[in-house]
């Protein structure tokens, strides 16, 4: 790499770094109840695949049983979420929204579009090819990225 990638290189972990930031000291309140951003996350895998149970959200986010138990008793508590017995498993209990839980996915996305929007002003003016080519740049840096193990 010459002097000139390194630039990009030190740009795109700063523009990673504040993305990451901004994703982890994101907070919503809602009826004078503060959520942090893994209660948010939680309540979008919930609202975004019907059915859920503890186990699922815990292989999707890549966490213990015992954290996203920990997580949804505080949600439980805040009335976002509510737990109820599964039809076609009756000993496994499924996870849904509430009216509020639904509130909070509704103000966490419309966090989220804002964030794509700049993203989406900042392409307008670009051409097809090099909206090609910077998808295929994040897609190449997220593979290799999710083969590197941190010690």
């Amino acid at each position: 790499m010459n002097g000139k990638d390194n630039n990009i290189g030190d740009k795109f972990f700063r523009v990673a770094a504040k993305f990451s930031e901004i994703d982890e000291n994101s907070k919503c309140e809602i009826e004078d109840e503060n959520f942090v951003n893994t209660e948010m996350h939680i309540v979008k895998l919930i609202k975004e695949h019907e059915g859920i149970h503890v186990t699922g959200i815990a292989e999707m986010l890549g966490v213990t049983k015992g954290a996203v138990s920990q997580v949804l008793g505080r949600l439980e508590k805040k009335g976002v979420v509510v737990k109820e017995r599964d039809d076609k498993n009756m000993s496994r209990l499924v996870l849904k929204l509430t009216p509020k839980g639904e509130r909070l996915y509704e103000v966490h996305e419309a966090f989220h579009a804002e964030l794509n929007e700049i993203i989406k002003e900042t392409l307008e003016n670009s051409t097809e090819e090099n909206r090609i080519f910077l998808k295929n740049f994040l897609d190449t840096v997220e593979t290799r990225m999710l083969q590197i193990h941190i010690k």
